[in-house]
């Protein structure tokens, strides 16, 4: 039985041998079919790889086999950007951390050594060991001295920090141009304000010892002196300043007391003579009489306590409906340099208008607030701000001032007529 088996598959295997005639329709072999097999599994392969390596340019040999072309990539930018494993392994973060690849400098915090220096270097030099290298600030000439010198100085005039002009003037060359800084300094002053001409003052004191000498200080008040004639032209009032200047700077401890005496009977410029007799009898005033030279200038605006503040505001009321100079009041306002305390103006003003009973107060504050306004010294807030405090204060103020709410019913309506107030001002006055 067996053997009969083995003489079938025998004789079937001889009949596939042979060939068929044309036009017959075969069997595939087995073989053929594994061929098929490979190549479609490497089809699937290359199409699965196609998005990656879609710019090989692999194709598939007659043999089944992979061909990789020489043909470059049509957009290696992706290849480039992409910092991921291509190994197929791991999470898909970049290689080493994201300091691997050129242009990269490392990994965040990563701390470089300091290079050593090779002694076999043929450009090795044994002299450049103990170079030390410096930056080198080219000395100021005077053109370039007052271009940046000058805004320091007027950035002062508004911080108020002379520590910091310190730092700054240290960090420049000044060289010959150092005895200028005084000079440059009270010449913006002059043509500043009472407060501003304080905080120089207290400049050259600080100035004196850390970034000027005495002897700079000196020289700079010689040549104000010499140049007072030009100064005068565009500041009336210079000889009088300037010898407030000198007598605060003997004060001081930064012009030497036998400044003045150095200048008797060898001046002929009547305004540098006029200068230097204001300081004299400011130095004998507070030698006689204790004027404290150190506050010559006076405090300015907020740096002065409130209640002072409120005695001036009520003195210059005071003077005003004496004299009633409309021109002369709003000139002292501007003087006092406390635009934020403007409120309190305008409260004392109704209260004075409340507390006279008389029509002759109340048509010349009036008179007074309606300038003011109108030459926006004093804003619209401020404005609402005194009105509205007083409204407050009504009840108490109604205690000493029986007629107080007529009065101030009758001015309001008043300030309203003239333009002084709005509408929405008006009608918060309060009523019995």
């Amino acid at each position: 039985m067996n053997g009969s088996k083995h003489t079938c598959q025998s004789q079937s295997l001889e009949i596939s041998a042979i060939p068929s005639p044309p036009g017959t329709r075969t069997t595939p072999s087995l073989e053929t079919i594994h061929e098929a097999r490979l190549k479609a599994k490497v089809k699937r392969r290359l199409r699965k790889n196609s998005s990656r390596d879609s710019g090989r340019g692999d194709s598939l040999s007659d043999t089944g086999d992979v061909v990789r072309s020489v043909v470059p990539p049509t957009s290696p930018k992706g290849k480039l950007l992409n910092r991921r494993s291509r190994m197929g392994k791991g999470r898909g973060l970049p290689k080493k951390g994201g300091a691997g690849g050129k242009g990269v400098w490392g990994t965040p915090g990563q701390v470089y050594d300091e290079d050593k220096v090779d002694v076999k270097d043929p450009n090795y030099d044994a002299e450049q060991e103990n170079c030390v290298y410096e930056t080198v600030v080219l000395p100021l000439d005077e053109e370039t001295f007052e271009k940046t010198v000058t805004p320091i100085v007027q950035e002062y005039f508004e911080h108020g920090d002379a520590n910091e002009v310190a730092e700054l003037l240290a960090e420049l060359n000044l060289g010959s141009m150092r005895g200028d800084v005084p000079m440059l300094a009270v010449s913006l002053a002059l043509e500043a304000k009472a407060s501003h001409r304080e905080l120089t003052s207290c400049l050259l004191s600080e100035l004196c010892g850390c970034v000027l000498t005495a002897d700079d200080v000196e020289a700079s008040f010689h040549k104000l002196l010499k140049e007072l004639p030009d100064l005068v032209l565009d500041t009336p009032g210079a000889p009088q300043m300037l010898g407030q200047f000198i007598a605060r700077a003997v004060a001081d401890n930064i012009l030497p007391k036998s400044f003045i005496d150095g200048y008797k009977g060898r001046v002929d410029c009547e305004y540098a003579r006029a200068a230097l007799d204001r300081a004299a009898v400011l130095l004998r005033m507070s030698r006689w009489t204790g004027l404290r030279i150190d506050s010559l200038w006076g405090s300015g605006g907020g740096q002065r306590p409130v209640n002072q503040l409120i005695k001036e505001v009520n003195l210059l009321l005071k003077e005003y409906l004496l004299s009633g100079d409309t021109v002369e009041a709003e000139r002292c306002l501007r003087e006092l340099e406390v635009p934020h305390f403007h409120h309190e103006f305008v409260y004392e003003a109704v209260i004075m208008v409340l507390e006279s009973k008389g029509n002759r107060t109340l048509q010349m504050i009036l008179q007074l607030l309606k300038s003011l306004c109108a030459s926006t010294v004093i804003t619209v807030d401020q404005l609402r701000r005194g009105f509205e405090r007083v409204y407050v204060d009504m009840a108490d103020l109604s205690i000493d001032v029986p007629c107080a709410y007529s009065l101030l019913e009758k001015f309001v309506e008043q300030s309203f007529d003239t333009g002084v107030i709005d509408k929405k001002l008006r009608d918060l006055c309060p009523c019995r």
